[in-house]
């Protein structure tokens, strides 16, 4: 099966009016199974008409949006491959992606997309750029199926006759923590054998449900999922953008989408805050619903008196929860890095199922999930029946199957680095089996050692460090030294909530150097250094005053982070945690209390912990 025959499969078993939506001039714009098939196939017979060949590149820079699908499927039905881009790299990035995958057609969705793409594109040879929205000056996406109409139906034909199954249907180029971005070359078997094992996991009624997207398309998460729900026969909409998302759940009542932690993250720091700011009698009814939470396992009956209090709560709290996210959602993806098990107890507890799974775009992507009838909180869930995973040295995950990539485009090197001439592709990420569950513990390249010889596991700890309301972000660092430290970038509203607003008017500089606020954060370092061993134990912190982001180049676009860049921009303040200075008298700090030190003095100190 081609990743294009889902479609015809979903117009000859469930065709349905709405198989892709989105928000035209205030108002929700739908495609049924039949017109998006239509446009397809117009859209095919423009691009033999253009004079795009088989195995020629065309490249999309979208948001996710219906024309973003049916290029998509356009380019399937042509034998020509798809190039996804983000539409947040600069020109640089854009020009090395083009010229590398010699890119003949590009697809842009508006005129600040434009603006960079057109850039990198004048030194290159493109046969031509297609907006989505209007741009005066700018060829449409339109005008490509005006050059098909009535045009080339048998060569199409002959075409899509043609296309075989395990012929490479896209190139997504990965974001990478580290490093140039590499090509993943995906066939349409690696694609479809994702989809229909991951069907197996949905609750969607074929043909019934709606799902909300608002990832980006470009990474093979979302790809997939939007492939899933064509199969599975739901309806997509897609969102307006990132800001819309919350009235866009409340218009749509979706049954399902797929996200990642850090937007969950936001939406349950948003539910605290307002828990906080109601009254005292609320106030103590939703604290209570959040602690009932916190103690929630799917797998265990805790009891009739805590399933009587949970039974309240969700009458007096977790419905308006369930509420806000449109009243209807089944179940919900989550992917592309951990999520904290305390997000997916309340959730769970709130009658809202947070599925977390884990992939790579070398394998379509999905290895391993948590189902509804088969869940473990803080696992990734079990690996796909269709798929073989074994650890290797030092529990390296590797994993054999239809879905593991074809190879790296243009780098057969980097392909035997890590895929096996009988086809098992190291993940590069450190894991364990526990009852069938596969549980990641760190990625294998992240994993470092102190200058003692020991291995430090920064994920986890970070992982801890960032379920604290008055942390937003964290890095561990420490490789090659006496011990590790972390940088920290906190939620300033909720410590300044914390520390009643009296540090609203403080130069932040002041502020992190500022006792109480320091006390604030290391008692959350003291509860995660708890549960290590002494050689990991975090000993010291600094503070950043800038979100971390993929604009700003911290992290990547699926919110990894992008540990070389940090380790760079913030060498001047680790060289404050372990550089000494000689003269320095640490032993009059001996009896001192960290709260009873002066600006000046918690300075010295800060520079001189690490003796």
């Amino acid at each position: 099966m081609r990743l294009f025959d889902l479609l015809y499969r979903q117009l000859q078993e469930n065709p349905i009016s709405d198989a892709f939506a989105h928000k035209v001039l205030g108002f929700w714009k739908k495609y049924s199974t039949s017109d998006s098939l239509k446009i397809v196939n117009q859209l095919a017979q423009g691009l033999i008409e253009l004079g795009i060949k088989p195995g020629d590149k065309i490249s999309i820079v979208s948001e996710g949006r219906p024309e973003w699908c049916f290029v998509d499927m356009a380019c399937q039905h042509v034998g020509a491959v798809l190039v996804p881009l983000y539409p947040t790299l600069s020109t640089a990035e854009y020009e090395t992606i083009l010229k590398e995958a010699e890119v003949k057609m590009i697809f842009v969705s508006n005129g600040t997309t434009l603006k960079s793409v057109a850039a990198a594109a004048k030194t290159l040879s493109i046969d031509g750029i297609y907006a989505f929205n209007k741009i005066g000056g700018v060829k449409s996406w339109l005008d490509v199926m005006r050059e098909g109409k009535g045009k080339n139906k048998e060569e199409l034909e002959v075409r899509m006759k043609t296309v075989k199954a395990d012929d490479v249907c896209t190139i997504i180029y990965t974001s990478g923590t580290s490093g140039a971005p590499k090509g993943v070359m995906l066939t349409h078997t690696n694609i479809v054998c994702n989809v229909i094992e991951s069907s197996k996991v949905s609750t969607l009624d074929k043909g019934k449900d709606r799902a909300l997207s608002f990832l980006p398309l470009n990474h093979i998460y979302e790809k997939t999922g939007i492939y899933i729900y064509i199969y599975t026969g739901t309806a997509v909409y897609f969102a307006e953008n990132l800001e819309t998302i919350a009235d866009n759940l409340r218009e749509v009542k979706p049954h399902t989408f797929n996200t990642v932690p850090r937007l969950l993250e936001k939406v349950y720091d948003k539910i605290l805050k307002k828990g906080s700011a109601l009254s005292t009698v609320k106030r103590g009814i939703f604290n209570r619903a959040i602690t009932l939470g916190l103690k929630f396992d799917p797998n265990k009956n805790q009891g009739a008196l805590y399933n009587r209090q949970l039974s309240v709560a969700n009458k007096l709290v977790f419905s308006k929860w369930r509420e806000a996210l449109g009243g209807n959602i089944k179940q919900i993806q989550c992917g592309a890095s951990a999520l904290q098990p305390r997000l997916a107890r309340v959730f769970w507890a709130a009658g809202i199922h947070v599925l977390e799974g884990y992939g790579l775009t070398e394998t379509s992507p999905v290895i391993s999930a948590n189902r509804m009838d088969a869940i473990k909180i803080g696992s990734v869930g079990k690996v796909y029946d269709n798929l073989e995973v074994k650890l290797g040295e030092e529990n390296e995950i590797i994993v054999k199957g239809p879905s593991v990539m074809k190879g790296y485009y243009k780098n057969d090197e980097l392909t035997r680095e890590v895929l096996s001439e009988d086809g098992w592709f190291k993940t590069g990420d450190v894991g364990k089996l526990v009852d069938g569950f596969l549980h990641i513990t760190d990625r294998k390249k992240e994993l470092f050692k102190t200058s003692g010889g020991l291995y430090i596991a920064p994920q986890q700890v970070e992982n801890k460090l960032n379920e604290a309301i008055i942390i937003e972000q964290s890095m561990v660092v420490g490789e090659g030294e006496k011990f590790p430290a972390v940088l920290i970038v906190p939620n300033m509203d909720e410590v300044l909530t914390q520390l009643s607003g009296t540090y609203s008017l403080m130069d932040f500089e002041d502020m992190r150097k500022d006792p109480k606020v320091r006390k604030l954060f290391q008692s959350e370092l003291d509860r995660v250094n708890e549960a290590l061993g002494n050689w990991a134990k975090i000993k010291e912190f600094r503070l950043i005053n800038k979100t971390w982001s993929p604009e700003t180049g911290e992290l990547t676009p699926t919110m990894k982070l992008k540990r070389r860049v940090i380790l760079e921009k913030y060498k001047l303040i680790l060289d404050t945690i372990y550089t000494t200075q000689s003269d320095f008298d640490l032993s009059k700090f001996e009896n001192m209390q960290i709260e009873d030190m002066s600006l000046e003095e918690l300075e010295q100190f800060e520079k001189m912990e690490a003796l």
